[in-house]
């Protein structure tokens, strides 16, 4: 059986992710659910950012570091995107918040698709129509 993930990294993100680990230390990203940040991904030196239990674990990002790199969403928000599946992207631009690439003049962003009928099946979630 194919092993299915939520979220994915693209090369050029895992790369900035290993600068920044180089600099902050392991971390992880929390998905935004707007407000103030928009609804960036935001990425957080492992601790500085609690996450509880109205938080869903979406899953690990590799990076190419030794320890993969956790993703979070909060509950409320997974309701609406648990067809969805995330991967985490790099464009030049301002991030947002207290996101550690701030400074870098990058910024992570989401790119987004639906799950296949297969990954939808293997998380237990259905498909958007049924």
């Amino acid at each position: 059986m194919a092993e299915f993930s939520r979220v994915d990294v693209t090369d050029a993100a895992a790369a900035l992710l290993r600068e920044l680990t180089a600099t902050h230390g392991p971390l992880m990203f929390h998905q935004s659910g707007g407000c103030c940040d928009g609804s960036s991904p935001m990425c957080y030196p492992v601790g500085m950012f609690l996450t509880g239990p109205s938080d869903v674990h979406l899953g690990d990002i590799a990076a190419g570091l030794d320890d993969p790199i956790e993703v979070y969403m909060s509950e409320s928000q997974f309701e609406y995107w648990k067809f969805t599946h995330l991967t985490i992207d790099v464009v030049p631009g301002r991030g947002a918040g207290f996101s550690v690439e701030g400074p870098t003049g990058m910024r992570f962003l989401i790119r987004s698709r639906m799950l296949t009928e297969e990954e939808a099946e293997a998380f237990g979630v259905g498909t958007p129509s049924g």
